[in-house]
């Protein structure tokens, strides 16, 4: 899956890979997280724009956003099928520029956050696909989610999911929803080749959304790992005690007055 990602390439490089004519110049962002905004790429009269996006997708006809639940992410195995994104696949794909990404690998006491980035250096591009919400109000909200597939297996004893990532040279097929055929889209929905990404253990801060610099996307040191893992585990230890004392009955012995 994709949860949340990075983009540090300047949004000149973004522009020239993506090709674009204009777009707003926009600070890195090391913490991206759902129900914030994204960077989108769309071909949209005869060339490509550059949009901002919700990350949180919405179809067409949900009634009440609130109980539709929060959609980050589409399963390329079942877009075509799921009433969701079935429009989206073949009149709204997207591309959503990005330079790694976050995973959180469980490691039994504690979830160990990884950040995924490719080997070669990014910027990358995500498999996305996207929808404009009508309210009852008249008001209008443009969504997107992002593609994802079984991991590669170098990947896969990280998660056993990770975000499409289309090459340049596949732009066209993707994005043309007039002139490409469907199939020839679904074509590009797989896993990279092995290697493609490169990957290293990172801070817990990059839990807390409010945190965003560089510092998220550096390697964690071998003393900070054992201070994190020291910490996690102080805190399952606390959570048991507090449980126990929850559990222990409570005496209904009072004594006397007279």
């Amino acid at each position: 899956m994709c949860g949340r990602f990075v983009i540090v390439s300047s949004p000149e490089a973004i522009r020239q890979m993506f090709g674009y004519p204009h777009g707003p110049n926009f600070p890195p962002r090391f913490n991206i997280a759902p129900t914030q905004p994204v960077p989108v790429v769309l071909q949209e009269s005869g060339g490509r724009q550059f949009r901002l996006m919700r990350w949180a997708f919405l179809p067409a006809w949900a009634k009440e956003p609130a109980k539709f639940g929060l959609v980050i992410n589409a399963r390329a195995e079942t877009i075509v099928e799921k009433p969701a994104f079935r429009n989206a696949i073949r009149h709204r794909r997207c591309l959503i520029p990005a330079d790694g990404y976050f995973e959180w690998q469980d490691m039994g006491t504690r979830k160990r956050p990884l950040y995924i980035h490719p080997t070669a250096g990014g910027p990358i591009a995500f498999a996305a696909v996207y929808e404009t919400w009508a309210g009852p109000n008249g008001e209008e909200v443009d969504t997107v989610a992002i593609v994802t597939t079984a991991a590669s297996p170098d990947l896969s004893s990280l998660h056993h999911r990770m975000p499409v990532t289309i090459a340049p040279e596949a732009f066209p097929r993707w994005l043309d929803c007039i002139d490409s055929p469907l199939d020839e889209a679904m074509a590009l929905l797989a896993a990279p080749p092995v290697g493609t990404f490169a990957w290293h253990e990172v801070s817990t801060a990059v839990n807390r959304v409010v945190n965003d610099d560089a510092g998220l996307i550096a390697p964690i040191s071998a003393e900070e790992v054992a201070r994190e893992a020291a910490e996690a585990k102080a805190e399952a230890e606390a959570k048991r005690a507090r449980a126990r004392v929850s559990r222990k009955p409570v005496s209904s012995d009072q004594g006397s007055l007279f």
